[in-house]
């Protein structure tokens, strides 16, 4: 009993010191996030995540894995793609100072807490298993900006809950099983830029929406109706199939005549609004008139009109065969016009060349005339790839057997019917995605595959093929007969439901034109039964992340000359995406994990062109690995954010150390910030070159590299330089020092 006694002591005193002692501390984390990050855990059912304890701990100071900080409070939980399971108690309303938080693409469960931290401005909880309602306390998170619940499986209305978030830009429902109208409040959402709420069973009309500065509307799905606003149809990229909206419209009686009752009405051959032996419905049908006058003077009425629309049948009739016997007697003369006007319009144009990379495949609502990822052709001899794709003929010959028969033109998801069928129709609500009847002119550089060739080749995307995963989608190994090998990355569910059918298919477009020595080439893409992949040429070396820091063999070939040539390759793809295509393309997700070696271990960047299938809360995973730019925190990424993203690779190459890496002290753990200060000291500089370099570098060659990296990561965009600058002092650095 005197131990027991003597242990409650010894708690009870620890506790009170805790207590004391804790407001006295300096850069230890503020005890209120403490408690909640333990309670957190608790809910989460304490996953393995690096640093985490259910007790007391120092998140900010240990480096918990996912944990953002400023000074000793937490500003963010960015553990997207953790494997985290659990619930979210009400605990998470604690956290003081909290600004983000992003748990999607786990298996986190129960409802979404009703007591959230009023502090929160990014809130992700994409791709869970989340069920319930949507609280209604979101009227009380004035700081809100972003807002993914989507593919989840909440239900219910949406409470009346926006008055007061006048900050939102991003609000993602999509893929769930929510019902009811929108509510009145989302009026007030004055600052809402994107607003995805497809498949879900959403009712009524979109009235609430049409004067909200929208920029993204994505509404598939759901059964909304009435006509939609006109307003609505001005924003860019609006996609609503799948709706039963009632479109048509009725056109009302003439001005200067007066109202007729039923028995007056024209008949239907003259009423271009109604059909014979229907009514009409709807606020603009005439009204039945309870009119008292004798039936005769009906009758008459009745029969008098009937002879004015004879009258005037006849009369078109008899115009109409003038016409026609006109036109017979002119024929060849207007068929020789036709002719001319065919020979100086589009088909032939024989002084106005065409474009040469203008894409085929048309948006739905026909108001773009160039692809989103069209790219102008380099100058000749720029970035020549020794990756080319061969010719039919020989692919068919690398290809034999099964392969052979998966991808012969009778299986192509695109059907080949000739050079005029540039217009896509319609996205089609039904889940099983249809390819069919589009132009092929955009796409005759890449394979149509099959989902069951690739099926056989992957082993079925065995797990022994898996070559890896990143934001958007896992990439497997696929051998082909003959030994070939190809990379096919499959899109996950959230990456995939950004983009509609034809949109899908514009981005395999666009990657298709990519061609530069640097640059992963796209071999071909599949998009049957609801699934979408792309499939690249292989590399053997793996990425220059495994190289760096996993494989020791590749490690051991990385001297100081190799790896300034990575960094110039690595630049020459950035310059060639951000200054050679046109538009200019952003990468978005420029990491080493995204940079692969050939055999040769030359440089080939993947994932080019995929900017439009990564989520704001997706980004911020670059934040969180050491990558971000710190524009970033404010939602912004432009070039520049890609040329500070190559900073922080060059900073890998020169320290073999990764990005961020919690292992390390606090002060060490993000590359940038333990860097920086350092990069200045020739004397420093050296302590902090990779040790398996065994001193092995010219010390000028290390002083350029340094500078070169310095401007890259500077805090300002504006001051750091475009990529072909930076390409130009890694050639001059090589050409000094051999």
């Amino acid at each position: 009993m005197g131990c027991v006694n003597w242990e409650i002591y010894v708690r009870t005193f620890i506790g009170l010191m805790a207590i004391f002692v804790a407001p006295f501390c300096h850069g230890l984390t503020d005890p209120r996030d403490v408690s909640a990050a333990n309670s957190l855990y608790a809910s989460l059912g304490f996953p393995p995540l690096p640093g985490w304890v259910p007790l007391g701990g120092d998140p900010c100071a240990e480096g918990w894995q996912g944990i953002l900080c400023v000074n000793a409070n937490i500003t963010g939980i960015v553990l997207p793609g953790a494997n985290i399971g659990g619930v979210l108690s009400d605990n998470l309303g604690d956290f003081a100072s909290i600004i983000q938080i992003d748990l999607s693409n786990n298996h986190i469960a129960g409802s979404v807490p009703s007591n959230l931290p009023v502090t929160i401005r990014s809130f992700f909880l994409s791709d869970n298993q989340f069920t319930g309602s949507i609280p209604a306390m979101l009227s009380s998170l004035g700081q809100l900006s972003d807002l993914s619940l989507n593919d989840n499986h909440l239900s219910g209305e949406l409470p009346d809950a926006f008055q007061q978030l006048t900050g939102l830009t991003n609000l993602d429902l999509s893929g769930n099983n929510l019902s009811g109208q929108l509510p009145p409040s989302m009026e007030n959402l004055s600052s809402l830029y994107l607003l995805h709420l497809q498949n879900n069973q959403f009712v009524g009309t979109l009235d609430v929406l049409q004067d909200l500065p929208l920029r993204d509307l994505n509404i598939e799905n759901n059964l909304f109706s009435g006509p939609i606003p006109e307003k609505l149809l001005g924003i860019p990229n609006f996609r609503r199939s799948g709706n039963p909206f009632n479109t048509t419209i009725i056109p009302s009686p003439p001005a200067s005549a007066p109202s007729p009752s039923p028995s007056e009405a024209l008949p239907p051959v003259l009423t271009s609004g109604f059909t014979p032996g229907t009514s009409a419905k709807g606020p603009s049908a005439p009204k039945i008139s309870n009119s008292t006058r004798g039936g005769k003077f009906f009758t008459a009425k009745r029969v008098t009109w009937i002879a004015i629309a004879g009258s005037l049948l006849f009369m078109v009739i008899a115009l109409g065969a003038c016409l026609f016997m006109s036109g017979c007697c002119k024929g060849s003369q207007a068929s020789n016009k036709i002719d001319k006007r065919h020979e100086m319009g589009a088909y032939n144009a024989p002084k106005e060349k065409p474009r040469r990379n203008e894409s085929s495949l048309k948006p739905y609502n026909h108001t773009g005339e160039v692809s989103k990822e069209a790219v102008l052709r380099p100058p000749a001899g720029y970035g020549k790839s020794s990756l080319r794709l061969k010719p039919d003929d020989e692919w068919d010959i690398d290809l034999k057997g099964v392969a052979t028969s998966s991808i012969r033109k009778e299986d192509h998801v695109i059907d080949m019917m000739g050079n005029n069928a540039n217009v896509l129709p319609p996205p089609s609500p039904s889940p099983p995605i249809t390819l069919k009847r589009h132009s092929t002119k955009s796409l005759n550089s890449v394979k149509s595959f099959t989902i069951a060739f690739l099926q056989q080749y992957t082993n079925s995307f065995s797990q022994e093929n898996l070559v890896g995963g990143g934001m958007i989608g896992t990439v497997y190994r696929a051998e082909l007969p003959g030994g070939k090998l190809l990379a096919v990355k499959k899109l996950d569910t959230a990456a995939s439901r950004q983009l509609s059918d034809e949109d899908f298919l514009e981005l395999v477009s666009g990657i298709s034109k990519l061609r530069h020595a640097n640059v992963v080439e796209l071999m071909g893409y599949c998009a049957e039964h609801g699934q979408r992949l792309l499939v690249y040429s292989y590399c053997n070396n793996g990425t220059l992340h495994e190289a760096l820091h996993m494989d020791d063999e590749v490690h051991k070939k990385l001297s100081w000359n190799t790896r300034i040539r990575l960094a110039l390759g690595a630049a020459k793809a950035l310059e060639y995406l951000h200054e050679v295509c046109q538009p200019p393309i952003v990468h978005r997700n420029f990491k080493s994990a995204n940079i692969l070696l050939d055999d040769e271990l030359a440089v080939h960047v993947s994932d080019c062109g995929l900017a439009p299938l990564i989520t704001s809360n997706s980004a911020s995973q670059l934040q969180g690995h050491g990558y971000g730019a710190p524009e970033l925190e404010c939602g912004n990424y432009n070039y520049q954010s890609d040329t500070y993203s190559f900073g922080v690779v060059m900073l890998e190459l020169l320290t073999g150390r990764k990005s961020y890496d919690s292992s390390r002290p606090r002060g060490e753990q993000f590359l940038v910030r333990w860097a920086i200060p350092q990069l200045h000291d020739i004397n420093a500089l050296s302590r902090m070159v990779d040790p398996s370099l065994n001193g092995m570098y010219p010390s000028k060659s290390l002083s350029r590299f340094a500078d070169i990296i310095s401007l890259c990561v500077q805090a300002e965009p504006e001051f750091r330089p475009p990529m072909s600058e930076i390409v130009q002092n890694l050639l001059h650095t090589i050409q000094r020092d051999p």
